[in-house]
């Protein structure tokens, strides 16, 4: 069995902090790393040491993997958690971990680079035996090769990038004449996006719902999975709702879906945390989409109601242990929701809104938690993801999920920037949403005037706009020492409670 005794976590925001409360409920210590907007960011306030990355953007610092190894072979890390997103689904890294003697808590590099290119990773789908839709089996160079198969395949099609995720490289095609200007875009959007150029073209499923089953594997053949989530509320082709278990899959469709992602993940020798992707059609037939190789945005849904901590798991399956459970094991209990709480402004298609937090409250009670990566006074920069928070709820059944989440909402207090309260407020209103009927088209079919039911009366705004600037004032008022320290090194501070009086509104 491996030791480890420091993980260094290549990340930010709220799964740094995450990651970093798993550490310290083990005995863990955990490292931070920061770029220079994040020097004073609650994820470095809750590690136990932090170490500077010197830059400002995300190609500066956290996805700079030499300066990731540099900091966890100065801390004496045995092993690096990457949480999601940057480097987290990178072979590259994970093998560069390998030659550095660390640990990367996640897949084998070889598994990563297999199911993160989608053309590969369906071949194997395939040799598993899951269902999949119809789909060009290489990548299309030329208009007339797309157009070949997109005939073959029966329109509408979805041109989709080879690699990466997102919703980036994606296009959906109606008809003949608008493919090669999709085309174009789309492989063009890949390579800017993830340095690869390849696209295929796939079936067009219209209103599926995006059901995805977690997954936990050891190095020991151990496989098993963890019910389902749903995610069909979206957002350009990203998440901003998720719960657990869905309304629509009885134990039937669990079983089968489950066992599919149980089969995909022997195939490929998967160790660790994953997510395994499925559209369902209105029939309820489910085809593969694709593997997630890290811990999801949205797994503490699947934590609330199976009260297994992934994070954990993921810590004992890095030292080499096996499952701490067996597939009969396994139950789930009551009902889960997930809203995230993004700084956008979702009346203006939810575009990123930045500034500084002037109050920020977060809601408590039954049934409720919050995963957030913010406190008071903190900045929402501009060069990072706008995610602030993940608010979840939890309840014996769906409607109680839904009624602690309405409050919840109600209760969360965030002046300064623009958030997705006020829509995760009209979502749990909405009818349709109570009803269970769900797709990924879900917020264009039932919010087509979504402007108009978020905006506010022009005194409210006033109001709120006066409240935010006189919070604001204060805040800052407290935060002036702190400013004056721009440039001082924070490596190896222990950081729990130190500044936690600078930062009360």
């Amino acid at each position: 069995m491996a030791e480890i005794n420091k993980i260094l976590i290549a990340n930010r925001g709220e799964i740094a902090v995450r990651i970093a409360r798993a550490c310290r409920d083990v005995g863990i210590t955990s490292v931070a790393v920061y770029s220079d907007p994040d020097r004073t960011a609650f994820h470095v306030r809750c590690a136990d040491e932090a170490y500077p990355l010197g830059g400002t953007t995300s190609a500066e610092t956290y996805l700079v993997q030499e300066k990731i190894i540099a900091a966890a072979k100065e801390s004496g890390a045995e092993a690096i958690h990457p949480g999601y997103g940057f480097l987290a689904e990178n072979h590259e890294f994970a093998r560069l971990c390998a030659a550095n003697d660390i640990i990367f808590i996640g897949p084998t590099p070889e598994v990563i680079r297999l199911l993160g290119d989608k053309l590969e990773a369906r071949q194997t789908a395939i040799k598993a035996g899951l269902p999949l839709a119809p789909a060009s089996t290489q990548n299309v160079e030329d208009i007339k090769g797309a157009k070949a198969e997109a005939e073959k395949i029966g329109y509408p099609v979805l041109i989709k990038a080879a690699a990466g995720g997102g919703g980036k490289g994606m296009r959906i095609v109606e008809k003949s004449e608008d493919l090669e200007a999709a085309l174009r875009m789309a492989a063009s959007e890949a390579s800017s996006a993830f340095g690869d150029k390849r696209v295929y073209i796939e079936k067009y499923i219209a209103r599926p719902r995006h059901i995805e089953i977690q997954i936990m594997a050891d190095s020991h053949g151990n496989v098993v999975y963890l019910g389902e989530r749903e995610c069909s509320i979206q957002r350009r082709h990203q998440k901003v709702i998720e719960e657990s278990p869905s309304a629509v899959v009885d134990e039937g469709l669990r079983k089968r879906m489950g066992e599919a992602a149980v089969a995909i993940a022997k195939e490929t020798g998967y160790i660790g945390a994953g997510t395994v992707e499925f559209l369902v059609d209105e029939k309820l037939d489910f085809y593969f989409l694709e593997v997630n190789t890290r811990l999801q945005v949205e797994h503490p849904v699947t934590e609330m109601i199976t009260g297994i901590d992934l994070v954990l798991e993921q810590f004992a399956v890095a030292r080499g242990e096996k499952l701490s459970f067996a597939q009969k094991d396994i139950s789930c209990h009551g009902h889960a929701i997930e809203c995230r709480i993004y700084a956008e402004e979702a009346a203006a298609g939810f575009i990123p809104s930045t500034g500084r937090l002037a109050a920020y409250r977060e809601p408590a009670g039954p049934g409720v938690r919050v995963d957030s990566g913010f406190v008071a006074g903190d900045e929402i920069p501009v060069y990072y993801d706008p995610l602030i928070a993940k608010l979840v709820t939890w309840g014996a059944d769906r409607h109680q999920a839904i009624a602690r989440m309405h409050r919840a909402l109600t209760e969360y207090t965030v002046a300064g920037v623009d958030t997705t309260i006020p829509f995760g407020l009209l979502v749990m209103e909405n009818k349709s949403f109570g009803e269970g009927r769900l797709s990924t088209h879900f917020i264009e079919d039932e919010f087509a005037d979504l402007a108009d039911s978020l905006r506010e009366p022009d005194d409210k705004q006033q109001l709120s706009a006066m409240a935010a600037a006189l919070i604001d004032f204060h805040n800052q008022a407290r935060l002036s020492k702190l400013g004056e320290r721009k440039g001082s090194a924070v490596n190896k501070w222990k950081m729990s409670g130190r500044m936690a009086g600078l930062r009360k509104a």
